[in-house]
This record gives structure tokens, C-alpha cells and sequence, in this order.
């Protein structure tokens, strides 16, 4: 593996072809991930609570599918 910083706005990782793809792929998620929140000032607490209402709000409109 190789990993180089360029100008200090990129960095490039160089990884062998016997990478699994999956597990490759995950990372890349993860690093997608990391630069949409890098600038968030979101906290925690709120992440979750957002997240039990989506939740809620998904189950209410789908509980008749996996309940008869």
C-alpha cells in the first residue's frame, strides 16, 4: 500500500488488486462519509434523535408489511 499527500488538498492511497472489493469498498464509504461531516456542527445527541424519528416515521408507514 502507498499513500501520498498532495498538495495538501488530496491524499492518494495505492492498494494491491487483491484487495477484496467489498471491504475496499466500505472504506471508501467511510471516507465519503468523513468529508461530508467534516465540517458539521451537528452534535451527538441530535444525530440520534433524527435518527429515532426517521425511524418511527419509516415504521409507522411500513409496519403493515412485516405485521398482519
Amino acid at each position: 500500500m502507498l499513500i501520498e499527500q498532495i498538495n495538501n488538498k488530496q491524499i492518494t492511497i495505492t492498494v494491491s488488486s487483491s484487495v477484496v472489493s467489498f471491504g475496499l469498498q466500505r472504506l471508501i464509504d467511510y471516507i465519503k462519509y468523513l468529508e461530508a461531516t467534516s465540517n458539521s456542527k451537528v452534535n451527538q445527541k441530535d444525530i440520534d434523535t433524527l435518527s429515532d424519528e426517521v425511524n418511527a416515521s419509516w415504521w409507522a408507514e411500513n409496519r403493515s408489511r412485516f405485521i398482519k
